[in-house]
């Protein structure tokens, strides 16, 4: 696996739809810590995404901040999918 695409909109919105093979992780439960990110190497590539970039840049500067080192503020659904599947 090269890269994980992480949601990080509220589980409400994610159901509305979201990228094929996207992990939901909502920015609220990023803040408070969660065991999803417990088997994700530190190294690989994670491209976070929500509606506007507003909620994907806050979860990219905490992942930052918990030691991962690639990661990639992919904005929206439409924008990951044409630049990263």
């Amino acid at each position: 696996m090269n890269r994980i695409i992480i949601d990080v909109r509220e589980q409400i919105e994610f159901k509305m739809g979201h990228v094929e093979g996207a992990i939901n992780m909502p920015l609220s439960l990023l803040k408070t810590g969660t065991p999803l990110l417990d088997n994700i190497p530190k190294d690989i590539e994670l491209i976070v995404y929500c509606n506007t970039g507003n909620r994907s840049a806050v979860s990219q500067n905490i992942l930052y901040s918990m030691g991962y080192t690639n990661v990639v503020n992919g904005i929206n659904r439409e924008i990951v999918e044409v630049n990263y599947l």
